[in-house]
């Protein structure tokens, strides 16, 4: 099974390659790992112990965050490397300051780990999520470098629980400690004799929290929002806009704020067809602010401060692989509506459990549930009450890794 897994990694690495003069996700995934391990030598002392943060994108970032900066406050004199697989959680953070380098993760072969590791040195190990690299794991264990993944979150149709998911269990047997977000997670571990695991949250709950209690202004578009009724949508897809145009004439008094999950040159003029009159928000201004009803957003990073202008917010990605992040608009008591494909993400389960939530699956059912929102206070409510009551991820993990530090 090792060899088709080293195919398949070497087959991936290729295709990449192969796509990368025509697809620009893919030439900074390759472009990014040139010279890698002349890039670390250059920036890392390989005498020097770090604790490695290993996250597969922006998201998974802003999961393990509150994670590192406990750890970097409690222990200002700790290095920190850290790593991202895809390019939309580098090139945002590639230069982050509380940690001594951001790198792409070279592919996951044995020589790569062997380099990798040896490079910085690791004294910890934490990953978050999903992310699950063989080699990485193994030449980990080898070493007696303690591995941890935070705010894990398992499925019964995850490969590790077929009958074929061999191999793939192994791998889970590489991690000293699982902090996971709920108890299924918890008995699926411990049906492959899994035991050195711990409920003990989301830690985005903690992040998301801290941010709509001290959001950052933005005198601009609170000019735009004041006296206004502001519907944002976040993390949006074409599919998720096309929701959002046929809605526009359905609502004349609200005004709308569109935050497109990517901001390529093709897909803002493709949103401006679909609304003639949106303002992007670089070209936005005290003069103009007042008179704007579609705001677009043509940037990056802005997205989770945005919300504290707006009473209710639609969370892109529900028609494509999975719905974004909901935690950011709750945070701020915002009740939310997303698509129907959101049935990986714990918090949206419990969103609509208790009536802060709406998915939608057309555009009848996205203005049946705009109706039903957008003067709900108790779903507002609710909604903030949930993040406020799940907070507490970060202490949790924080007071067991630190048995592990020197």
């Amino acid at each position: 099974m090792i060899f088709l897994y080293n195919i398949g990694i070497f087959l991936y690495g290729l295709m990449i390659r192969l796509v990368a003069p025509f697809n620009p996700k893919a030439k900074q995934f390759v472009e990014g790992r040139k010279h890698i391990f002349k890039h670390l030598a250059e920036r890392i002392s390989n005498t020097d112990k770090h604790i490695w943060f290993h996250f597969a994108s922006l998201g998974e970032f802003e999961q393990g965050r509150p994670v590192l900066e406990k750890i970097k406050a409690e222990y200002p004199g700790k290095k920190i490397v850290v790593t991202f697989f895809s390019p939309s959680g580098y090139e945002i953070r590639k230069n982050y300051a509380l940690a001594e380098g951001v790198f792409y993760l070279p592919l996951d072969t044995r020589s790569n780990a062997e380099r990798f590791i040896q490079a910085i040195n690791p004294e910890l190990a934490i990953f978050t999520k999903y992310e699950f690299w063989h080699h990485y794991f193994e030449v980990l264990e080898e070493k007696k470098i303690p591995l941890f993944l935070i705010s894990g979150i398992f499925r019964p149709d995850q490969i590790f629980f077929k009958f074929y998911g061999g191999f793939n269990r192994n791998m889970l047997k590489h991690v000293n400690w699982y902090f996971v977000q709920n108890q299924q997670s918890v008995d699926l571990l411990k049906s492959l004799a899994i035991t050195k695991v711990s409920i003990a949250g989301d830690t985005r709950f903690d992040r998301v929290a801290e941010n709509a209690a001290k959001p950052t202004s933005l005198p601009l578009v609170q000019t735009f929002a004041e006296s206004s009724k502001v519907f944002i949508a976040g993390s949006t897809w074409p599919a998720d806009e096309s929701m959002i145009k046929a809605l526009e004439a359905e609502v004349p008094d609200w005004k709308i704020i569109l935050a497109p999950h990517e901001i390529g040159a093709d897909h803002l003029k493709q949103i401006e067809q679909l609304f003639p009159t949106a303002i992007r928000y670089s070209k936005l201004n005290a003069q103009n602010a007042t008179s704007a009803r579609i705001l677009l957003i043509d940037n990056i990073g802005m997205l989770s401060s945005l919300y504290q202008y707006a009473r209710l917010a639609y969370i892109g990605g529900g028609f494509g692989v999975g719905i974004h992040n909901t935690l950011e608009a709750a945070a701020f008591g915002l009740p939310v509506i997303f698509g129907p494909n959101y049935k990986k993400f714990q918090e949206a389960h419990d969103l609509l459990k208790i009536g802060a939530a709406k998915s939608i699956e057309d555009e009848q059912s996205l203005f049946t549930a705009f109706q039903l929102l957008k003067n709900n206070q108790k779903a507002a409510q609710l909604a903030k009450e949930y993040v406020t009551q799940q907070k507490g991820a970060t202490a949790s993990i924080y007071e067991k890794i630190r048995e592990y530090l020197n």
